[in-house]
């Protein structure tokens, strides 16, 4: 166990050797900055000020020659050599509800949505708390590096549920729907993610999803139906695929008390093709989220999950539709 001291604070917290800085942290409670928890988005970031550590990954898309001159790190991918003083920005912004545990889970069940997305139960050992819209990071056997995955159910049954979406050529999605057995166990550790249901705040909420996004978007819709701060809230939930045979998730959203009157449920399609049968909505979610609700969306409070290609359209539209950043709510893990 390596001690990391925060550098100014002289607040410390241990490090052992199969843990990053970040996920230490965040295990002590500590409200470090980050988002992604795979290298890719740079929140993270801490200068190094002594000691020395090296990176699970080796070449991490956030980590910048820049980054390096100045001794900056990422946090979710550095794991300390020896005792370390460290240079970060706590943030309240990220106040640990539910300190991240490593843990396993026992595979109880998959269940078939679509041609390749599943729902997959396991049973954890150990505390299963967790907000609407987090994740957790999963590691199937053989597979080098765990991958993130949104619970799409609510706590406290003893099981996370995730919907996930089976990748072309994907190491984790392939061990995971190809080689994980009913009855095995994975390694899972969380829960991680800021993107939760704000319950405090008394707002209609407007649920954005595209891909296996859809498991957090789920996740928050239950429980905003299931919210007494929220019970006069509408809950709008929309959801983006390519083609027909990849909707999913109007069952989830049919079975929430309100649902058909303040909660609803739309799909659309952005790849239609003729004789498919597809007479419901169609074109890119954010060009729908926009035509739906044009000057209402001011008045939402926004979540959305899904592909970065998705991710960054949407984010572009709410601005240019003027919402403002405070209310709207995503996780960059991908």
């Amino acid at each position: 166990m390596q001690p990391i001291t925060l550098a100014g604070s002289g607040e410390s917290f241990g490090c052992d050797p199969h843990d990053t800085i970040l996920r230490a942290g965040l295990r002590a409670g500590l409200s470090m900055p980050y988002s992604c928890n795979t290298g890719s988005c740079g929140t993270c970031r801490f200068e190094l000020v002594e000691g020395d550590v090296e990176h699970l990954r080796a070449d991490p898309p956030a980590w910048s020659e820049r980054d390096r001159r100045r001794g900056r790190w990422l946090g979710c991918q550095a794991r300390p050599l020896q005792p370390c003083s460290i240079r970060v920005r706590l943030d309240p912004t990220f106040e640990v509800r539910h300190r991240p545990a490593r843990t396993t889970g026992r595979l109880r069940e998959v269940i078939a949505l679509t041609h390749d997305m599943s729902e997959f139960a396991f049973e954890v050992s150990g505390p299963d708390g967790f907000l609407a819209g987090q994740y957790a990071l999963i590691a199937p056997a053989g597979v080098a590096a765990p991958r993130g995955y949104s619970m799409c159910n609510l706590p406290g049954s003893g099981e996370w549920r995730f919907l996930i979406k089976r990748v072309p050529g994907g190491s984790a999605t392939s061990a995971l729907f190809d080689a994980t057995r009913t009855g095995e166990e994975v390694a899972i550790d969380g829960p991680y993610g800021t993107a939760y249901l704000r319950e405090e705040v008394e707002r209609d909420v407007l649920l954005i999803a595209g891909g296996s996004g859809l498991s957090p978007m789920v996740s928050i819709a239950r429980a905003a139906a299931a919210s007494p701060a929220l019970r006069t809230r509408d809950i709008r939930f929309l959801y983006g695929c390519r083609t027909p045979r990849d909707v999913c998730g109007e069952a989830e959203i049919g079975e929430l008390a309100g649902s058909g009157a303040r909660i609803s449920y739309l799909a659309a399609v952005s790849e239609p093709a003729a004789g498919d049968g597809w007479d419901g909505e169609t074109g890119f979610i954010h060009e729908v989220a926009r035509a739906r609700f044009g000057e209402r969306l001011k008045a939402f409070e926004i979540y959305f999950a899904g592909p970065p290609a998705m991710a960054a359209a949407l984010q572009l539209s709410l601005h240019e539709a003027g919402v403002e950043p405070a209310h709207v709510h995503f996780d960059e893990f991908y």
